[in-house]
């Protein structure tokens, strides 16, 4: 492996007992994120997303394939990953009976410092997240997005090379979550290596370096975000809602003159280099076909056009 890689993960696989045999959660998935990388793992829900970040952050053996961090064998060498990872999850894992400063000065004690040394590493974390007035508090006592900064300090008191996020500013209201992203810009130029799954897609494509879209426990695309949606081969997206009915396809290709046309929950969709009438004449067919156009719209491809096109529309649990 690559002295330069944070992350590694080579053909891992995870298998779990079901009643109608084993279930694969991850099937042969490969990764590499370069030290320093700001990395972003995208899938619906049941794509593998938790199962392969806990095989990474070693809360997960797998069942075949190689998992690394900066060198390290996750399974092979547990207790020195978990020296080179911090880990934050969705659920507040906090210590409620401690103040903040004593959550933030307690793993620091856990990771080797004496007193002194975790009082300063929590007092210097606390400036660092805008939570200096808060370090006396209960953490019943904090506010959602005051709650993920504690949370996110906590696991950086220890200096590791690689911080896993696991959806951040889930729940978050708009002001704390662009105030967590520039914490996390900020970290992120300062040396942090970070991997981030989330659902938000701005968020995504705002902080991330580059993106995986996994879904069914495999890697369908691993690029930057401008890179994928350039993939979609599409200058624009035209769109039109409908019912009463069903477009001709076939007419639809011709008259739009495109290749890529999808059709599915009384919407067609048409993928086109040149859309220059294109909406115009789809709502014109809509009725010569007798379909009632409800919504119609002309947009450029978007990370979410790509995310949906390369994962489905289908409702997931």
């Amino acid at each position: 492996m690559s002295g330069n890689l944070a992350i590694h993960a080579d053909g891992l696989r995870k298998s779990y007992p079901g009643p109608g045999g084993a279930v694969e959660a991850v099937r042969g998935l490969s990764l590499s994120v370069p030290k320093g990388e700001f990395f972003g793992l995208l899938g619906p829900n049941g794509a593998g997303k938790s199962t392969t970040i806990g095989m990474l952050t070693t809360m997960v053996r797998p069942s075949a394939g190689h998992a690394g961090i900066c060198g390290l064998d996750v399974a092979a060498d547990p207790v020195a990953v978990k020296r080179r990872i911090g880990v934050v999850a969705q659920d507040n894992t906090l210590d409620i009976e401690l103040t903040v400063a004593e959550n933030l000065e307690f793993r620091g004690r856990y990771f080797g410092l004496g007193r002194r040394a975790a009082r300063a590493r929590a007092q210097d974390l606390l400036a660092l997240f805008g939570l200096t007035d808060r370090g006396r508090a209960r953490v019943f006592e904090l506010s959602g997005g005051q709650l993920k900064r504690v949370m996110i300090a906590r696991a950086l008191v220890h200096r590791p090379d690689v911080l896993f996020l696991d959806e951040p500013t889930a729940g978050l209201d708009p002001q704390s979550r662009l105030h967590l992203w520039d914490i996390l810009r900020g970290l992120q130029a300062d040396g942090q290596t970070i991997l981030l799954t989330t659902h938000h897609m701005e968020e995504a494509e705002t902080l991330c370096d580059r993106l995986a879209v996994i879904d069914h426990g495999r890697v369908l695309a691993c690029d930057s975000a401008k890179a994928l949606r350039d993939s979609i081969g599409a200058e624009t997206v035209v769109t039109v809602v409908h019912e009463g009915g069903d477009f001709d396809l076939a007419a639809v290709r011709a008259m739009a003159r495109a290749d890529r046309v999808e059709a599915a929950d009384g919407q067609v969709r048409v993928f086109a280099k040149d859309a220059d009438g294109v909406l115009s004449d789809l709502v014109a067919l809509a009725a010569k076909a007798g379909l009632t156009v409800l919504d119609a719209s002309q947009i450029s491809p978007s990370l979410e056009t790509v995310f949906l096109t390369l994962t489905g529309r289908e409702f997931r649990e």
